[in-house]
């Protein structure tokens, strides 16, 4: 395995991808048995939109504070501590639910608190990947990661539906705060270096304001960051508020949790795709393979087959991944090790901005016009979003570093 995927000879790598493959397993459970618990506390489509909203919500007005802290504390102590928290605010909702405690408002709370954690530690740990692998095997380390993410995360789909059917909610994110005490552990073992510039260290605002300004200096970088906020702002809410819903009535509670896991296969193929092929204008590529994403929103609202949800599914996971591995690896191999956690943070904050106000919009807009009518909406600004980024000269001519492989018999400590 070692001479097909180099990254593996890394021991800091190895304990990076343990971590973070581990909390995505109980991560893909989660929003599976959320969805549930709220529906069966007797709550609405807009009762579970304003649920997840406040775990997006609180992610997107945090995640900028992590990115800053990201490149000036060790990452490695921002991801430890995250997952720590992380395991006890879930074991504690876990336990409420299986005591039958819980309430909708509580949900929302101990979700916004889990939005908190989760974005202190997000861009250190998508940073930390160029830390723990020399630059000839970090295409291999970018696509490895995301294949074994992915593939966590496809099982705890697959087994999420029949998890909440069988044990109930409760026990299924009681899983989620295990896999997170387990990433905990693998990141306390990481022996990465902390990397930030030389010379005195600015203000917390001057930090962000040099962060910005690397966002800026790429145009396809913030030009591709403006399509996520509109993917995200219509796609959030159709996956998780109405797909539940659409496919547990026209199909059967289980059978969202297959169209999950069918999402994630489609992402593992992907991934095992950009494993071996790495074209050279790879963000091209990629960009083209995202608009794939319209079509599972599209077959949730015209198809009553599953079999063609299930297609939808898998393509968009495919297209998804694909767009995924390169566009990390271009800012991976375009941004400097110094501002890499202010990037990602600016990522993900762009990215996500929009995703609480369209999840706690999708209930109502839905109820208003339609389910699978809004469902058809959503598919067509997907699907037109990302081809219109192709229409970027930038997004079109960026060239992916051809770095070399070092000497096989090269192996790290």
């Amino acid at each position: 395995m070692h001479d097909r995927l180099p990254a593996f000879r890394h021991r800091d790598f190895r304990f990076l991808v343990a971590g973070t493959a581990s909390s995505s397993l109980g991560n893909a459970i989660t929003p599976i048995a959320l969805a549930f618990a709220v529906l069966d506390l007797g709550g609405s489509a807009t009762d579970l939109g304003l649920v997840v909203g406040a775990f997006a919500l609180a992610d997107v007005v945090t995640v900028l504070f992590g990115g800053v802290l990201g490149d000036r504390l060790p990452r490695k102590l921002m991801m430890e501590g995250s997952a720590a928290g992380s395991a006890l605010t879930q074991a504690v909702l876990a336990a409420s639910l299986i005591a039958g405690l819980a309430t909708i408002p509580m949900l929302g709370i101990v979700g916004a608190l889990n939005g908190c954690l989760s974005a202190l530690s997000q861009p250190s740990s998508r940073a930390m990947t160029r830390e723990t692998v020399p630059p000839e095997h970090l295409p291999s380390a970018v696509s490895a990661r995301s294949l074994l993410q992915t593939g966590a995360a496809t099982v705890g789909y697959a087994v999420g539906g029949v998890l909440v059917a069988v044990a109930g909610s409760g026990w299924a994110i009681g899983v989620d705060a295990l896999t997170f005490a387990i990433a905990a552990y693998c990141y306390s073992r990481l022996r990465v270096p902390h990397t930030r510039a030389d010379g005195p260290r600015a203000s917390m605002l001057a930090d962000l304001g040099d962060g910005a300004r690397e966002v800026l200096s790429h145009p396809w970088l913030w030009l591709l960051i403006g399509q996520a906020m509109l993917y995200h702002l219509f796609y959030g809410g159709a996956q998780t508020v109405l797909g539940p819903i659409v496919i547990g009535d026209e199909f059967g509670r289980s059978s969202w949790g297959l169209a999950m896991g069918t999402l994630m296969a489609g992402f593992v193929v992907g991934g095992l795709v950009c494993l071996r092929w790495r074209p050279r204008r790879s963000l091209l590529i990629g960009t083209m393979l995202l608009s794939l994403t319209a079509l599972f929103p599209i077959a949730m609202a015209l198809s009553d087959q599953l079999w063609a949800v299930l297609l939808g599914a898998f393509l968009h996971g495919f297209g998804l991944q694909v767009f995924d591995v390169f566009w990390d690896l271009s800012i991976q191999q375009n941004v400097a090790p110094d501002k890499l956690a202010r990037v990602y943070s600016f990522d993900m904050v762009g990215s996500f901005v929009a995703r609480p106000l369209g999840l706690a919009l999708t209930g109502p807009i839905a109820v208003l016009v339609g389910y699978q009518e809004w469902l058809l909406v959503v598919g067509c600004v997907m699907g037109a979003s990302s081809l219109l980024a192709l229409t970027s000269a930038d997004v079109r001519r960026l060239v992916r570093d051809p770095a070399p492989e070092v000497d096989p018999e090269r192996v790290a400590a």
